[in-house]
């Protein structure tokens, strides 16, 4: 009689049963995190996403594209704030020069923009800080 039947590659040496491979983990074991930053191998503190992406957002370019999306934001809750009825009728599409260009769904919500075009401003500027000029009210047409 023979033994069981080996496979090619399997040259290890039989293992204990419940014993595991050299340089294996245990299930739900972690690796080790390797920071090649901090040599002491002692962990760093937990840091906020917040706090990073400035950074790691300057570092692939995307400085303006970061800068459009807080605009951006900013401004939903401005509108939120001082004309609920156009929240959802307008967004801040283009942040270019000193212009900041807001595309509305309707001719009223686009009126109502440029009327109180000063105060949003101000409350943009002030929000946002950026050395914004002007807004651009443009009408969606679909």
């Amino acid at each position: 009689m023979s033994g069981p039947k080996r496979r090619s590659g399997d040259d290890a040496a039989p293992r204990a049963p419940g014993s595991r491979a050299p340089g294996s983990r245990a299930p739900g074991s972690r690796a080790p995190i390797d920071r090649p930053d901090d040599p002491s191998g002692k962990s760093r503190g937990m840091e906020r996403l917040s706090d990073l992406l400035p950074a790691a957002a300057r570092q692939l370019g995307l400085d303006d594209q970061l800068e459009q999306a807080r605009a951006a934001a900013v401004w939903l809750e401005i509108v939120a704030e001082r004309i609920p009825e156009a929240a959802e009728a307008c967004r801040l599409i283009d942040l270019r020069g000193g212009i900041a260009t807001i595309e509305t769904d309707e001719p009223i919500v686009a009126q109502e923009i440029r009327l109180r075009s000063l105060e949003l401003l101000a409350a943009l500027r002030a929000a946002a800080r950026l050395p914004l000029r002007q807004i651009r009210v443009t009408t969606r047409h679909v």
